[in-house]
């Protein structure tokens, strides 16, 4: 009964539909969660070669992304043997601090020791520890929405940085 009033009381709406667009290529897609101005260090692909951002820039050893910056990071050769706070000492003096630290530990996922943890915490960084290429994919989406985030990332094979002595002109 009640439905029959409703019915009689409302229009009826047209019901429109599309047409189905298969095997078209779209010109270009959108990404809702990016700004006019994209990121200014995003990840394009990692390999064995090292990190490839997508500036074209190539990094085959250990780096830290802050603040739209890469810095290079000089690490131990060992995962956690060695290691202390001087490594991380660069959050200590950045202002603004990054809300959430991504730790990339190569190919695969090795836990980050409880006093390097607990230091970063008291700094009032939130640590996520995974793989390298987990770290990567998840900066560039946090990155994109706009988040405070910084990446500590290892290759996947890993290398000391190398320096070359240049000879003045």
């Amino acid at each position: 009964m009640l439905s029959n009033i409703l019915r009689s009381q409302a229009p009826l709406r047209a019901f429109h539909t599309a047409r189905i667009m298969r095997n078209q290529k779209w010109a270009q897609l959108t990404n809702i969660l990016a700004d006019e101005i994209p990121p200014p260090v995003q990840v394009k692909s990692i390999t064995t070669a090292g990190l490839l951002l997508q500036d074209g820039r190539l990094f085959p050893s250990a780096c830290i992304f802050l603040e739209g910056e890469v810095l290079l990071w000089d690490v131990p050769p060992t995962l956690w043997k060695g290691w202390d706070e001087s490594r991380f000492k660069v959050f200590d003096v950045v202002i603004p601090k990054p809300e959430i630290l991504l730790i990339g530990t190569g190919k695969s996922v090795n836990p980050l020791p409880a006093a390097l943890r607990q230091y970063l915490n008291k700094l009032g960084i939130q640590v996520d520890v995974m793989d390298t290429w987990n770290a990567c994919t998840t900066y560039n989406l946090l990155s994109e929405e706009g988040r405070r985030v910084a990446a500590a990332l290892l290759p996947l094979q890993r290398r000391p940085w190398k320096t070359t002595a240049s000879e003045p002109p």
